[in-house]
């Protein structure tokens, strides 16, 4: 963690004051979204169909308009971005703790959703042109504050949620109002790249969509959001099935947020002192697959040490065979499968804007947003599909083997791209013309 703090330190007070931004907006977002469901179908009644209704105009409020929101940060510049995002999460969070009408629980969830469609491109964008030729070890910083974020919130908001909902919102409201009169007058401004561009944004998105390089890398790195989603999808849904208790669940995000807390400097460091960014990409989505492994091994055995239901963490002694053998697997799973995460995404994000020319970053980080949402969504679906499969066919290896060979062809695909030369960065001039 020194490793972190001296490498955070070592940037300029714009980056710095971006990691502390997103510290907070994770810390506020994730007090309230992990007990969202359970305040909507318990605290208010409402079907599981509206539950998934609330939480699915929420993501598709996000990643719909992720372009939309890049574009505009590339154009009005990144900070007026960021402040209304910010500005809208804290009417959003306000809203959603007040209300009970299914319409004003729909707008609030909206408003949620364009705020981060609104802050996340204009920061990324900002972060990527603030750290030149540092990008990978900035976006590694960044993501320590964001995995830290993910681990605090939820501690916070168990404490608030214990005592009311309502007051996890209004703690969350008033987090991102405070964080946005703080950035307000602390984040210096800085002009978006096309700022002074005669170009309308429907041509910025023409363009970007006409980058081949970039249109291919996203596709190729759709793979990996789908097996990264399986700590919030299948993984989960597996300790709940062996264990039948959240205790596994919990174990599962704290390993994670420790390994990315404590490891992502290190991890960056080491891979760019080796390998080129698509080396560093190739091997990490190589171990992504590699990952899910030992649950394809492990699942047609689980089911002989799976625990009574209803089973809890305080009979551990009692169970500590059952434990490890369920448990194990996915921890295993969970810790390699950060791991590559670590790997993979400095230098992901690093290659967004190589290929971008370093023009349009927000629209490019806003397009590759939107790509990878559609195919979170879509892969979603066939990830379940997969787990339900998988058990009523009596192949529960079935689903982790699809994964890993999912890691595999993406892997493949970018280490095809590498060696056709895609993925180096737009020559000046094709810049000029494209300008």
């Amino acid at each position: 963690m020194r490793q972190t703090l001296a490498q955070a330190r070592s940037f300029n007070l714009p980056i710095r004051l971006l990691f502390f931004n997103q510290l907070t907006i994770n810390i506020g977002f994730y007090m309230l979204m992990p007990y969202l469901a359970n305040h909507l179908s318990g605290n208010l009644g409402l079907a599981a169909w509206l539950v998934g209704l609330i939480l699915g105009i929420r993501n598709l409020s996000q990643q719909g308009m992720f372009l939309f929101g890049g574009s505009l940060a590339d154009r009005l510049g990144y900070k007026p971005m960021i402040l209304t995002g910010l500005l809208l999460r804290t009417t959003g969070f306000v809203l959603l703790g007040f209300v009970t009408a299914l319409p004003a629980l729909i707008v609030s969830s909206a408003l949620i959703g364009l705020a981060g469609a609104f802050f996340n491109p204009a920061a990324r964008a900002y972060l990527a042109q603030e750290a030149g030729e540092r990008k990978a070890e900035a976006f590694a910083v960044f993501n320590v504050f964001y995995q830290a974020g993910i681990l605090i919130g939820p501690l916070i908001g168990l404490v608030l949620n214990g005592v009311a909902f309502q007051w996890g919102c209004v703690v969350a409201a008033g987090l991102f109002l405070l964080l946005t009169v703080f950035q307000l007058h602390a984040l210096p401004a800085r002009r978006g790249s096309q700022a002074d561009s005669e170009q309308t944004m429907i041509a910025d998105w023409r363009d970007a969509l006409k980058n081949r390089g970039f249109l291919l890398f996203s596709l190729a790195m759709i793979g990996s959001y789908i097996l990264n989603f399986q700590v919030y999808l299948g993984l989960p849904i597996e300790v709940q099935r062996l264990t039948g208790s959240q205790f596994g669940v919990a174990a599962l995000f704290a390993v994670s947020g420790v390994i990315a807390i404590f490891g992502q400097v290190r991890v960056t460091s080491s891979a760019k002192a080796r390998w080129t960014p698509a080396q560093a990409v190739t091997r990490g989505l190589a171990l992504m697959g590699l990952s899910f492994l030992p649950l394809a091994v492990a699942a047609p055995f689980a089911s002989l040490f799976r625990l009574p239901d209803n089973a809890q963490p305080w009979y551990l002694p009692e169970h500590l065979l059952a434990y490890a053998f369920t448990l194990g697997p996915v921890l295993l799973t969970t810790a390699l499968l950060t791991l590559a995460t670590l790997l993979v995404y400095p230098f992901e994000m690093a290659t967004i804007v190589t290929l971008g020319g370093e023009r349009m970053v927000g629209t490019y980080y806003g397009l590759y947003s939107t790509l990878t949402g559609i195919g979170i969504a879509a892969g979603n679906l066939l990830t379940g599909a997969a787990l339900d499969a998988g058990h009523t066919t009596g192949a529960p290896w079935l689903p982790w083997f699809a994964l890993a060979a999912t890691g595999a062809v993406c892997a493949a695909a970018i280490w095809r791209l590498d060696r056709s030369r895609l993925l180096d960065r737009v020559p000046a001039e094709k810049q000029a013309v494209a300008a």
